[in-house]
């Protein structure tokens, strides 16, 4: 590794990794939903500043708020939040709801369809709605502005000068991420090793990116592509992690060790004298160690580090697997439903874990290239689709939901 993390920094994400352990398995999940909004006239995308757009949702969603927290940037709404949900907008106006901890798919709908009970009436009012695709179905993203935070532009600086899908991921695609408890250091590592084993797979049965930059879309996985191909110190497999001395030191070490691509000393006190434009700023090569003063972080900032990493699966003070498309809620309950049966259940965990034995690093690359060479004909890890899907019990349950690239959300040109 070329670059030496402070170790006061290593030891401060190793602190926050040790208190997010729940020896007392509590089994919840966080899910995350992004919605892409769109004009009921034509399909093209939402934007945050236009006439009656996404800031005008923001702002009548307030009342619903109202005991809750509000998220101000430079005078415009950018996030609300209260028990059980948050509201917050990605980089192209994408609506994202934040829904947890939920205990099963069930609790996870009554929230959602609360929400929709708040927000749909708003939608009907305004002349657009939240469709749940990986991918605008219209608009191209460069048509998409940014919306108004600092640190969207800042990545969209970065982003756009590296990788092949910057500006496609931030500005026009969307996801679905669910996120589990770990017991242990132990009890993460196994699961962050299997999660990104069996990832490529379950993406497989639950794509939904029907199409891309205005045209059907052709590639079986596109948004596993859009990350695979956008920066790979900070996306794709988390490096070293099938190694049997893989530790929380070592992806500690791992993310301290990558540009921050731009740094965030908002709660930084030795930076409070700095004018507040000046504490948000890019840094286009700069590390953690480069940046922030040789002493333990702050909570605050070790959250700031560990969110400029996007791999398959993100560890936080939980486990966050990432990069499923934006799914309708009946899909996302189904996943949940998957995931728990996958990690949270001794048995289904152990038959995970007997499949997916032995897999490596490059094991991974290969399930992942094999499925978008081959679709459906793929044998990932040498098993047909048809068998993964009885052995993550998948089964036919997905051909009987609505909202997937089966069942259009937008009108066919």
């Amino acid at each position: 590794m070329l670059v030496k993390p402070n170790p006061k920094h290593v030891r401060s994400l190793v602190n926050f990794f040790e208190q997010g352990a729940k020896p007392d398995a509590r089994d919840g999940f966080g899910v995350e939903i992004e919605h892409l909004p769109v004009h009921n006239s034509d399909d093209t995308a939402v934007t945050y500043g236009e006439t009656n757009g996404i800031e005008t949702l923001m702002l009548r969603l307030r009342k619903y708020y109202d005991e809750g927290e509000e998220y101000w940037q430079d005078d415009q709404l950018v996030g609300l939040a209260r028990k059980g949900i948050g509201i917050s907008l990605e980089p192209g106006g994408q609506l994202e709801t934040s829904i947890g901890i939920v205990r099963d798919a069930e609790q996870l709908g009554e929230i959602y369809a609360q929400f929709r009970r708040e927000v749909d009436p708003i939608l009907d009012e305004l002349g657009f709605r939240l469709v749940n695709y990986g991918y605008q179905p219209k608009s191209h993203a460069l048509e998409i502005p940014i919306n108004p935070k600092r640190r969207y532009a800042a990545m969209n600086e970065y982003l756009g000068h590296i990788g092949q899908y910057g500006p496609c991921m931030m500005r026009a695609s969307a996801s679905t991420q669910v996120s589990i408890d770990y017991r242990s250091e132990h009890d993460a590592i196994e699961k962050i090793r299997l999660a990104t084993a069996v990832g490529p797979i379950l993406n497989w049965f639950f794509r939904n990116t029907p199409y891309f930059e205005g045209r059907p879309n052709r590639i079986p996985l596109l948004r596993q592509r859009m990350w695979d191909y956008l920066d790979f110190q900070r996306t794709n497999v988390i490096p070293g992690l099938y190694e049997d001395s893989f530790s929380w030191e070592d992806y500690a070490a791992d993310v301290l060790s990558t540009p921050l691509m731009f740094a965030d000393l908002s709660h930084t006190p030795e930076a409070a004298h700095l004018p507040a434009e000046q504490r948000e700023f890019a840094a286009f090569r700069e590390t953690a160690g480069d940046v922030y003063p040789d002493r333990e972080l702050n909570a605050y900032e070790v959250n700031h580090v560990l969110s400029t990493h996007f791999n398959d699966v993100r560890l936080k003070n939980f486990i966050e697997m990432r990069h499923w498309d934006s799914l309708p809620i009946e899909r996302a309950q189904r996943l949940t439903q998957i995931v728990g049966s996958l990690f949270y259940d001794a048995d289904g965990f152990s038959r995970l874990a007997e499949h997916l034995g032995g897999v490596g690093e490059a094991d991974v690359f290969e399930a992942k290239a094999a499925l978008q060479a081959h679709g459906a004909d793929a044998k990932p890890y040498g098993r047909s689709l048809d068998d993964w899907a009885n052995l993550l019990g998948v089964g036919d349950t997905l051909a009987e939901l609505p909202g997937d690239a089966r069942h259009p959300q937008v009108r066919q040109a």
